[in-house]
């Protein structure tokens, strides 16, 4: 159906309401029947909002249109698709309810029509980065589903524009048709999230439970993570308490140039304060952030919002998750959780890692001694040397040649086996 409207549309003039004021009713409903068959089409979230920002475009020709979607927890509509292409501004433009002429629309459940001079209306916010004070006519309308605001649709002419009554009606009860496409589509990528997080989670538990190598570990650890919340740069950095810095250790996504910074120093840098306070920090932007040392890096990078997570084995912080995002990102109450359960299970892994190191390197120490100890014992025997002296003998010897005592002492053990085996022979 999305082709056959498509095609519709080319084959004829598009349809706007100032050559098309007299069509009949019947006529309308086509339209409305090839919106609501075209959108019903499709799940994925992104791709109905789209689909919805594009008809709304071929019906009323405007110069720009704009969707918004309400974020229920913090009481916010944010910009999530667009027609005039402002792709920084998907996720970053937020407005409370009641604020601007879209959050008039939102809270009071009205459409609004302005004919000429809307960036004069009393209602009217100016964004910056979107040059809405450009735009003379201004029509607003509220998108519904099961009879509460979910969203707007914006709509804009440079020029003044009349917005006819039949334009204003077609426009409402499109944004009473999309509603119910929204929640689908939004209930479809939840559904479809959660199932990715609790696949991501059983790989990385799966991942920390193996033997691998700590390197390789944390690195399938950074990659899962980039996918459950779409990071473009995940990165573990582990704590060195005796230069109070945090190290980079692993990185997914990231430049050259991201892996060559410095270590971070724990009581100058935005992720200690991670480790200084123990608890996840969450930043909208890291570019306003007074504490982030790279904004040029960041800008390059494409990196907007950040979310760093600390790994905490027996009440101490061993290190920090950093996650950033292209574009502004809101964290659902899953994604916290799932990152906490991810760090909480990479945190211990590192620290079994570390004792299981610790452990390899204290029998290798012990190997090492005994082999000293016998060693010492067969210059004592054959040179006739202190204990002492036979000591130093090995220690001189193994920094002449640059080898370690364990194979200096080696070399002594089996010249002696094989001049015994000699003189036997």
């Amino acid at each position: 159906m999305k082709n056959t409207l498509k095609q519709g549309m080319e084959a004829s003039a598009p349809l706007s309401f100032t050559a098309a004021a007299g069509r009949s009713n019947e006529q309308e409903l086509e339209v409305l029947y090839q919106i609501s068959a075209s959108i019903s089409s499709h799940l994925e979230l992104d791709e109905v909002l789209n689909q919805i920002i594009g008809l709304v475009h071929q019906v009323t020709q405007g110069d720009a249109c704009f969707l918004y979607l309400l974020d229920a927890a913090n009481q916010e509509l944010v910009l999530q698709a667009s027609k005039d292409p402002h792709p920084e501004d998907i996720g970053a433009i937020r407005l409370k309810l009641g604020e601007g002429i879209t959050g008039w629309v939102a809270q009071e459940q009205q459409a609004v029509a302005i004919t000429q001079n809307a960036s004069r209306d009393p209602r009217f916010k100016l964004f910056f980065s979107l040059p809405e004070d450009r735009y003379e006519a201004f029509l607003s309308v509220p998108v519904t589903a099961k009879d509460r605001v979910i969203g707007v649709i914006n709509v804009q002419h440079r020029k003044p524009h009349a917005h006819g009554p039949a334009e204003i009606k077609l426009i409402s009860v499109i944004g009473q048709q999309v509603g119910s496409a929204i929640e689908n589509a939004r209930l479809y990528e939840e559904t479809r999230k959660r199932a990715q997080q609790i696949e991501s989670l059983l790989r990385v538990s799966e991942t920390v439970s193996s033997k691998k190598y700590l390197e390789e570990m944390l690195t399938l650890v950074v990659k899962l993570c980039a996918e459950m919340i779409n990071a473009s740069v995940c990165s573990i950095r582990l704590v060195d308490e005796a230069r109070q810095e945090m190290v980079l250790k692993a990185a997914s996504g990231s430049s050259e140039e991201y892996l060559q910074k410095p270590p971070l120093r724990i009581h100058q840098s935005l992720l200690g304060r991670v480790v200084r306070e123990r608890q996840m920090v969450i930043i909208r932007d890291v570019s306003n952030e007074p504490d982030y040392q790279y904004p040029d890096l960041a800008k390059r990078e494409g990196l907007r919002s950040l979310v760093a997570v600390p790994l905490i084995v027996k009440e101490q912080v061993i290190g920090v998750i950093s996650c950033y995002t292209p574009s502004a990102h809101e964290l659902t109450k899953e994604e916290v959780q799932m990152l906490s359960s991810i760090a909480h299970q990479a945190g211990l892994a590192i620290e079994n890692t570390r004792l299981a190191a610790e452990t390899l390197a204290a029998q290798k120490a012990l190997e090492t001694r005994k082999l000293v100890e016998r060693a010492k014992g067969i210059l004592q025997s054959e040179a006739q040397l202190t204990e002492e002296d036979a000591y130093k003998r090995i220690q001189q010897q193994s920094r002449r040649m640059r080898k370690p005592m364990k194979d200096i002492a080696e070399a002594i053990i089996l010249a002696s086996e094989f001049k015994k085996m000699s003189v036997s022979e």
